[in-house]
């Protein structure tokens, strides 16, 4: 069911330990899955028992902590487990672009958890546990361009790099979209499978149509203790281990790249701290290596100072210059200015939040947003001064395969 603001009714919750419910995303019905796992640990959940489409603007996310309140604080709770996670919960996406349209909250039916040595069942209402269908495949891709082409992305990547070098700021992170059709309907169920097993380090998530698997965990919050996870900087895989410690080296030592890993740490770091009682950033990032790209990467640690929820965090964090840029509101201006696209739900907020406020939510990167048949993919990068149109394009490409290989196999 839909409710809004205001007109929402008690939901009766119930949340049971289990026994170990082997592969999470193996329970999921065909319709409605909502996903966020990672090394076999997470959260699904399926069904809908409230539903809200989160109203742009500044204040959507007190606006979305408010109808969460409603919700939550209004629910008749029986929970034994009583952990981070269990309980009523609620998985959401959020729009890159605060003023845009298509930001969700859904509270499912049934969810079913594992983390750290613990599983259980929440279920609200009479909920009726869905057959498991088949895992079908789409068949043949067809993929075609979508909002520019390579080359006239290529052109717009060169404006913004002379923009910067112009100064009028200092980094700003430009994405492309893919279009892609299959042969027959896109089962989720059979992308987030194939991501969990390839992309295991990453976080696996499905919102609402929104699919993908993430390296950037945005923010994790349990109790007072938060963590971050910041990536910036990026070179493909090589053809070999020496090509790939190469290229590994190559991204530890470049000027460009440092530069723009220290510009998301310092927007972390101004966006965390009004937050906290402490905070720790190290003091050289370290490299992360997933499949088919290697990251600049830095564990960010704090405490909040007070009852902030993790929806308050994400509000403070989003957008970080990893996915917007330095300044913040300049380059905002201009990627909506040059991309010529709406980002929609990519290198938005996604995750999910607990009636106590504990929830995890990452940066809705190497994702796409499935319809039907139809999937919409979505890459970028980071753009500085010196950044070269050709190298952007295919650092583009090689984050686009993460979708692809999910839709492909």
């Amino acid at each position: 069911m839909s409710v809004a603001l205001g007109t929402t009714r008690p939901l009766p919750v119930r949340t049971t330990p289990i026994g170990d419910p082997g592969d999470l995303l193996a329970s999921l019905p065909r319709t409605a899955p909502y996903a966020w796992t990672r090394h076999g640990e997470g959260l699904v959940g399926w069904g809908e028992a409230a539903r809200v489409a989160v109203p742009p603007g500044p204040g959507r996310f007190a606006w979305a902590r408010e109808w969460l309140g409603s919700v939550f604080g209004d629910a008749h709770i029986t929970d034994t487990v009583r952990t981070p996670g269990s309980g009523p919960v609620a998985f959401g996406s959020f729009t890159f672009d605060e003023d845009a349209p298509g930001s969700v909250l859904v509270v499912p039916q049934a969810v079913l958890a594992r983390r750290g040595g613990q599983a259980w069942l929440t279920t609200i209402g009479d909920t009726h546990l869905e057959s498991i269908t088949p895992v079908t495949d789409p068949g043949r891709i067809r993929y075609g361009d979508g909002s520019l082409s390579a080359p006239a992305w290529e052109r717009v990547v060169a404006q913004a790099a002379r923009r910067i070098r112009d100064g009028e700021l200092e980094k700003v992170v430009l994405a492309r979209d893919l279009l892609a059709v299959a042969e027959r309907p896109i089962d989720v169920r059979l992308l987030l499978t194939r991501l969990a097993h390839r992309y295991p380090d990453c976080y696996t998530f499905s919102v609402a149509g929104l699919v993908g698997a993430t390296p950037e965990l945005l923010i994790r919050r349990t109790g007072q203790e938060i963590e971050s996870l910041v990536l910036a900087g990026t070179t493909p895989r090589g053809t070999g281990p020496a090509d790939d410690f190469s290229r590994g080296a190559a991204l530890f030592a470049s000027t460009k790249d440092r530069h723009e890993h220290e510009c998301a740490i310092a927007s972390v770091r101004q966006a965390l701290a009004p937050l906290c009682s402490s905070l720790t950033t190290p003091d050289e990032p370290e490299l992360l290596v997933l499949p088919n790209v290697q990251h600049l990467a830095s564990h960010v640690h704090g405490r909040l100072a007070d009852g902030a929820s993790v929806l308050d965090v994400v509000a403070a964090m989003h957008p970080t210059a990893a996915v917007g840029g330095t300044p913040t509101r300049t380059a905002i201006n201009v990627i909506r200015e040059l991309e010529g696209m709406d980002r929609a739900g990519y290198a938005g907020p996604v995750g999910w939040i607990d009636a106590h406020g504990d929830g995890e939510w990452g940066i809705a990167l190497r994702s796409g947003i499935i319809q039907g048949r139809r999937a919409r993919l979505f890459a970028g990068g980071g753009i500085m001064g010196d950044s070269d149109p050709a190298s952007e394009l295919a650092e583009a490409q090689a984050k686009f395969r993460v979708m692809q290989y999910a839709l492909e196999g």
